[in-house]
C-alpha cells in the first residue's frame, strides 16, 4: 500500500504530482480505449481524463470534504461515450488502484477512507446518469418504432431497418412482446444476458424468464399498462440464466400502440445490473473497511456496537477493548512507514488468529489504534487472560524487512456496558480508560469506572472553564512563609495560585496547577503568577518591610518549556527582582527530558536558588542530587504524612552533599518536631501559616 519509491518525511513536488497524475490518466485512457467504443483518439482521451482527473484530485484535497461534486463528476463521465457498466468498472479498477500510489496521497492511511467514499460516489453518479440515459434510449425507442409500425404497410423492410438501427446495437436487451405476454422480436444484448439464443427467446412467455418470486409483481405491473392505469413499468427484477443462476436487472416496459391507438405491443427494456451491484458492494465494503489491515473501520465498528449491545446476553454482556500499539511512533521513526504497515498488518493478523474462537470483532480506528468488541459468553475468557495472550503472541518476534519487530499493546476496557448506553459514548469511555492505562507503564489494561468517569469530567469542566475564571479575576496569588525549623524564624515567602470558586469553593495551588496543566493554560498562567509574585516581592523590598526568599514552583510542562529562561529573565528585568533572591522548584521526575534539564543549568547557572520538588527519598537519591546544580529538594508529599524512619535515615545523607532539606504540609507542632529532630531544614504548611493576600501575610511574622 506505501510507495516504495517514497523518501519519508519528503513532500512531493508540484512536478512529481504533475507526473504522476498524466501517467495514471495515460493509463485510465489506455484502458478504456481497450473496454468500450469512444469517439475520441488517443490523444484527445488522455487530454480529456487528465483534465477529470485533475479536477478529481482537488475534490479529494478539499476541506471539509464532501462527495456531492464527485457524483456530478460521475455523471458528467456517463456522457464521454458509450462506456457503461464495462467502462465503469475499468475506471473503478484503474483508479481504486492509482488514487493510492499517488505520491500527493501518501500516507495512505491518512487519504484511503476518501478514496474509497470517493469511488463509490463516482460510481452512484455514473449509474445515475446511465439510468437517465436509459429512459431517454426507451422513449427514442418508443417513438422509432412506433414510426416503424405505421410504415410497416408501406415497407415492411424499411421497418425492420429501423428497429435494426435502434434496437440491435443497444448494450441492453430489447424485447418486442405481444398482448398476451410472448417475445416477438429479441436483440442480441438480451441473449447475452440470459444466455440463450434470439430463436430460443422467440415465442416464450415473458413471465417464464422471471424468477417465480417475482412473477406475480410484473403481471399486474403489465395488467395495469396495457389497461392504460399507467403509461410506464419499471421494476428491480430477476431473471433465469439458462445456467440456472439469477440475473439482477432493471426491466422497463411500455405500450407500443397502432395508428388507430390500440395497443399492438409491449416495449420491454432489460438493463443489467448483475455486475454494477457487485461493483456498488464491493466500494460499499471498501468504504467501511481500512484498506491497509482489511478490518473494518470505525464506523462499521460502531454501527455492529450498537446491535451487539441490543442483543447482548443479558447475563454476560459485551466488552470493548480500545487498543493501543506501544512504540509503534518509534518504529515509524526508525524504519519508515513501509516497516510500520506491515507490522500493522502482522498485528491485525495475529489478533484475528486469537479471537477466532470467539465471537468477536476486530476493528482499525486510526493510526495504531484499534478496537475489540467481544460478544461474551459463559466460556469466554477474563479481560486479563485475553489481555495476557495478546501480549504474549506479540511480543514474539517477527521479522519484517529483515528487522526482528516485537510490540506490547495498552487497553483501555469497558465491560458490560448498559445495553442503553450510545455507542459514541461507550467508545469515549473505552478511550478514557485507555489513556489511564498509558499513565503507567506499557501492556497495561484499565476497565472503565462511572465514578472516576465523573470525576474526570469533572476535572475537564473545569480545566476548560479556567480561562475564563482568571480572566474574571477569581484566581489569585496567594503567599505563605517558609520557615527555618531549627528556630521557627521566616526565611522566604512561596507564591501560589488560588481559584475561589462562587459555586463549590475553594481550589489551592496544587490543585489548580494540576486543573491549568491539562490543557496548557499553566505556561501563560505560570508567566502571570511569576510576574505578580515577582512584583510583590520588589514592592516589600522597596519599603524595607520584606526581603527575604521568593519561591515560586513549576510544573512539569513549565519545566520543559523551551522558553522557560527567555520568560523568567523577561520578567526579571521587568520588575528588577533580583536573580540571587528567587528559588525556583521543578519536579524531579522531569529531569530525564532534555529541555527540563537544561532548564535546570541555565536557571542555576544564573544565580537562581534550585529546589527539586517531590524529591523520593530513596536509595540513589543523595548521590543524584550530588551531581545537580540544586541548593534544595522538597520531601514528597506522602513521603512527609508517612514520617518513616527510613526517610529519616537518609536525610544527612543529603544535606552531606550540601544541600538542604524542605518539607510540604506539616499541620502541627508534633509533626514539625518529628521532622527537625530527622534533620530537615525548612518548612511550609498551616501550621506555620495559611497562603494569605498579601496584605494579610507580613501579619505577625517572625522574621529576625
Amino acid at each position: 500500500m506505501s510507495n516504495p519509491g517514497r523518501i519519508p518525511g519528503v513532500t512531493p513536488s508540484p512536478q512529481d504530482n504533475a507526473r504522476a497524475r498524466m501517467t495514471l490518466a495515460r493509463k485510465w485512457s489506455y484502458r478504456l480505449l481497450g473496454a468500450v467504443a469512444i469517439p475520441l483518439g488517443r490523444e484527445d482521451l488522455d487530454q480529456e481524463l487528465s483534465i477529470r482527473l485533475d479536477a478529481l484530485c482537488s475534490m479529494l484535497h478539499e476541506e471539509p470534504f464532501v462527495t456531492a461534486p464527485i457524483e456530478v463528476a460521475g455523471a458528467d463521465l456517463a456522457t464521454l461515450g458509450h462506456l457503461g457498466k464495462f467502462g465503469l468498472r475499468c475506471t473503478s479498477e484503474v483508479l481504486g488502484k492509482g488514487l493510492l500510489a499517488l505520491p500527493e496521497f501518501q500516507p495512505v492511511q491518512r487519504y484511503a477512507e476518501r478514496i474509497a467514499l470517493a469511488m463509490g460516489a463516482l460510481g452512484a453518479g455514473f449509474t445515475a446518469a446511465n439510468a437517465e440515459s436509459v429512459l431517454a434510449q426507451q422513449e427514442s425507442m418508443q417513438r422509432s418504432l412506433l414510426k416503424a409500425v405505421r410504415d410497416a404497410n408501406w415497407n415492411l423492410r424499411e421497418s425492420e431497418a429501423r428497429f435494426n438501427e435502434v434496437v440491435t446495437a443497444s448494450t441492453n436487451g430489447v424485447l418486442i412482446v405481444d398482448l398476451d405476454g410472448r417475445l416477438r422480436q429479441v436483440n442480441g444484448a438480451i441473449g447475452q444476458i440470459l444466455g440463450l439464443t434470439s430463436d430460443e427467446l422467440t415465442g416464450t412467455p415473458l413471465l417464464d424468464l422471471i424468477e417465480p418470486a417475482f412473477t406475480e409483481m410484473l403481471r399486474e405491473a403489465m395488467t395495469e399498462l396495457a389497461g392504460g392505469v399507467v403509461d410506464r413499468v419499471r421494476q428491480s427484477q430477476r431473471l433465469l440464466r439458462k445456467d440456472g443462476e439469477s440475473a439482477r436487472v432493471t426491466l422497463t416496459a411500455s405500450l407500443l400502440r397502432g395508428a388507430d391507438n390500440k395497443p399492438m405491443h409491449f416495449v420491454v427494456v432489460v438493463e443489467d445490473g448483475t455486475e454494477l451491484a457487485l461493483l456498488q458492494s464491493e466500494l460499499k465494503r471498501q468504504a467501511l473497511h481500512d484498506v491497509l489491515t482489511g478490518l473494518p473501520n470505525r464506523q462499521f465498528f460502531t454501527t455492529q456496537l450498537e446491535i451487539a449491545l441490543r442483543r447482548a446476553d443479558p447475563a454476560h454482556g459485551i466488552t470493548v477493548l480500545h487498543l493501543d500499539l506501544d512504540a509503534f511512533g518509534m518504529v515509524c521513526n526508525s524504519f519508515g512507514g513501509r516497516v510500520a504497515e506491515r507490522l500493522l498488518q502482522h498485528v491485525a493478523q495475529r489478533l484475528r488468529v486469537l479471537m477466532a474462537g470467539e465471537k468477536a470483532m476486530i476493528a482499525r480506528f486510526d493510526g495504531d489504534e484499534l478496537a475489540l468488541l467481544v460478544e461474551n459468553n459463559a466460556n469466554t475468557p477474563s479481560i486479563g487472560t485475553i489481555m495476557k495472550s495478546i501480549n504474549d503472541d506479540l511480543n514474539e518476534p517477527t521479522y519484517v524487512d529483515g528487522h526482528g519487530l516485537a510490540v506490547s499493546v495498552s487497553a483501555g476496557v469497558v465491560h458490560r456496558p448498559s445495553s442503553d448506553m450510545e455507542p459514541v459514548d461507550l467508545l469515549r469511555a473505552a478511550d478514557t480508560a485507555l489513556r489511564r492505562a498509558k499513565v503507567r507503564r506499557r501492556g497495561q489494561w484499565e476497565v472503565f469506572h462511572t465514578g472516576q468517569d465523573a470525576e474526570e469530567r469533572r476535572d475537564h469542566a473545569m480545566a476548560v472553564t479556567m480561562p475564563g475564571a482568571w480572566e474574571n479575576g477569581e484566581i489569585t496569588v496567594r503567599y505563605r512563609p517558609i520557615v527555618r525549623l531549627a528556630d521557627g524564624v521566616v526565611t522566604g515567602v512561596e507564591a501560589g495560585l488560588r481559584w475561589d470558586r462562587p459555586e463549590s469553593g475553594v481550589l489551592e495551588h496544587d490543585r489548580v496547577a494540576g486543573l491549568a496543566e491539562q490543557t496548557g493554560l499553566m505556561l501563560p498562567l505560570g508567566e502571570w503568577l511569576f510576574r505578580v509574585a515577582a512584583g510583590q516581592s520588589v514592592w516589600w523590598r522597596q519599603r524595607g518591610q520584606f526581603d527575604r526568599l521568593l519561591a515560586v514552583r513549576l510544573t512539569a510542562h513549565q519545566s520543559s518549556d523551551a522558553d522557560l529562561v527567555s520568560r523568567m529573565v523577561g520578567v526579571l528585568e521587568e520588575t528588577s527582582l533580583p536573580v540571587e533572591g528567587l528559588a525556583i522548584g521543578m519536579p524531579a521526575g522531569v529531569l530525564s527530558l532534555t529541555d527540563a534539564a537544561d532548564n535546570l543549568a541555565t536557571l542555576a547557572g544564573m544565580g537562581v536558588h534550585i529546589v527539586l520538588d517531590d524529591f523520593g527519598l530513596g536509595p540513589l537519591d543523595p548521590a543524584v542530587v550530588a551531581d545537580l546544580p540544586v541548593k534544595s529538594v522538597r520531601v514528597a508529599r506522602d513521603l512527609v504524612e508517612r514520617r518513616s524512619p527510613y526517610v529519616a535515615a537518609l536525610l544527612p545523607l543529603v544535606r552531606q552533599a550540601g544541600v538542604t532539606v524542605v518539607v510540604d504540609g506539616i499541620g502541627g507542632a508534633e509533626q514539625a518536631q518529628w521532622w527537625r529532630d530527622a534533620g530537615a531544614d525548612f518548612a511550609t504548611g498551616d501550621h506555620f501559616g495559611a497562603a494569605r493576600e498579601p496584605g494579610e501575610f507580613l501579619e505577625g511574622l517572625e522574621l529576625r
